[in-house]
């Protein structure tokens, strides 16, 4: 008979097979994702090095806790808490860090100006995808239409009678004439792409706190869980060594 309840026994080890499973998927993300480092990095992304860390890391700890449950060892249960614990403050401080970034994000883009956005116009890749955004979207421009300098692209062209167009993408958009003294369509779209952009933004920001503070609460209850079975070791070997006392004695 072991020392820890059987079903407790069986949940932490598939529990910890599932996330090595995860962690060997976040291994294989990271690789793909190493060939487009370069590209990342121009556009200021972390190094990936923090998601090789990861990704070894959760695959480690869950090969930890699978070793720990099968053999009931106290010390690796030990080691597994520890890690537990410690990868629950840091999840947490990671999904604040996230929350910071995301509202100074917001602060950014409601205070941008053409000149603040002037280096992403300069980039063709940013261009491209901008105008693509314009056609789904039904706006013009980072922050207003200024952002196109001269020559305004005829993805921003508005095609609607009587000042408003019809339904469809995110709303209803009015149209204004093109600045004065550019190239490009007549009647453009009054509205920039600035929240809408953001919004997008937002749920990327949105599902990345969701995962760490996720992983945060999952390391909560590995804590919980791995400290119940230590208590279950403790008290199987304390009433062992009772009842050999008592035999002898």
């Amino acid at each position: 008979m072991g020392k820890i309840n059987g079903c407790l026994k069986c949940l932490f080890i598939f529990f910890n097979v599932l996330f090595a499973i995860i962690g060997c998927l976040l291994i294989f993300g990271a690789v793909k994702a190493t060939a487009f480092n370069s590209q990342l990095s121009a556009v200021g992304s972390p190094s990936l090095g923090w998601g090789w860390l990861f990704a070894i890391g959760v695959l480690g700890i869950s090969c930890l806790g699978i070793y720990a449950g099968f053999s009931e060892k106290l010390l690796a249960l030990k080691i597994f808490a520890g890690f537990m614990g410690v990868g629950m403050i840091i999840m947490l401080i990671f999904g604040i860090i996230i929350v910071v970034i995301r509202n100074k994000l917001k602060s950014n883009f409601d205070n941008a100006s053409s000149e603040a956005v002037r280096p992403f116009m300069e980039d063709e890749g940013m261009r491209a995808l901008l105008e693509v955004q314009q056609q789904s979207a039904q706006c013009c421009g980072v922050v207003s239409a200024e952002d196109w300098g001269d020559d305004i692209p005829y993805s921003c062209e508005c095609n609607t009678r009587g000042g408003f167009e019809a339904f469809g993408g995110f709303g209803v958009s009015a149209c204004k004439s093109k600045p004065q003294g550019t190239k490009g369509p007549d009647q453009i779209y009054k509205q920039s792409c600035s929240d809408i952009i953001f919004m997008w933004f937002n749920l990327i920001f949105q599902i990345i706190m969701g995962f760490f503070f996720g992983f945060s609460v999952t390391a909560l209850m590995g804590l919980l869980v791995s400290l119940l079975m230590i208590h279950q070791i403790k008290r199987h070997d304390n009433a062992g060594g009772a009842s050999i006392a008592m035999k002898g004695y």
